[in-house]
């Protein structure tokens, strides 16, 4: 790769953000169509490859990536043949921690920049829809540790994680419909964490970025005076 701040992160964040986008609103639209569940694993699919090569800066960011991302598309991919609880227990908390890296690397880079980017305002768009990914993990193993902890509407297959990637995201925006709840405490605690983290980076980010532009052109506004 060139330097990570020429090439490695230049339109990344644009594939990672239409991926995630398209499994948000595509998939549900061609339900009718072909079938969703293999539309939404070739989505995931798509997100964790992306993922990886957004952190192109170093040979051992992209090693870690991997091997955290190789799990997760097994538990994936198998699932048409056999899922066992373990797999799907190992499968979740490696994409979730492999969410969380992805984060921690494109955080870096944005708060290594002092030059507000269309990049820039991408990239933290991505990470705000990132944490809703993670949590999706972190719930779906919680459910198949201790089943029961979430209540959910009867009818409905609890396997599919997008019913935890739905309630991950009203949760992170505070929306809460109350049709998917938690129950236990283990549950409540955590959905009280993903709202409070992903309100704090809101606010954080935004500060952050208004910040930079306002710094920003009072440089150049000075360079101009000169």
């Amino acid at each position: 790769c060139l330097p990570f701040s020429q090439v490695c992160f230049k339109e990344r964040f644009l594939s990672l953000l239409i991926f995630i986008v398209a499994m948000i609103i595509v998939g549900p639209l061609f339900e009718e169509f072909v079938r969703l569940s293999l539309l939404m694993d070739l989505l995931w699919s798509a997100i964790f490859i992306s993922g990886v090569y957004a952190v192109c800066q170093k040979k051992r960011h992209i090693l870690i990536a991997v091997l955290l991302a190789l799990p997760m598309l097994g538990s994936i991919w198998t699932k048409y043949y056999v899922q066992p609880k373990a797999l799907v227990v190992v499968g979740s908390l490696c994409g979730a921690a492999f969410m969380l890296f992805i984060i921690i690397q494109m955080l870096i880079f944005i708060y290594s920049h002092k030059e507000v980017t269309r990049d820039l305002i991408v990239g933290a768009a991505v990470v705000y829809l990132l944490m809703s990914l993670m949590w999706t993990f972190v719930f779906v193993v919680v459910e198949t540790l201790h089943p029961g902890s979430f209540n959910i509407p009867e009818g409905q297959d609890i396997e599919a994680t997008r019913h935890f990637l739905y309630f991950s995201f009203v949760t992170l925006t505070t929306l809460g419909y109350g049709d998917i709840t938690p129950i236990t405490p283990m549950a409540r605690s955590l959905c009280v964490l993903e709202a409070v983290i992903g309100q704090l980076y809101l606010v954080v980010q935004v500060a952050w970025l208004v910040g930079v532009h306002v710094s920003q052109s009072m440089l150049k506004r000075a360079g101009r005076d000169e």
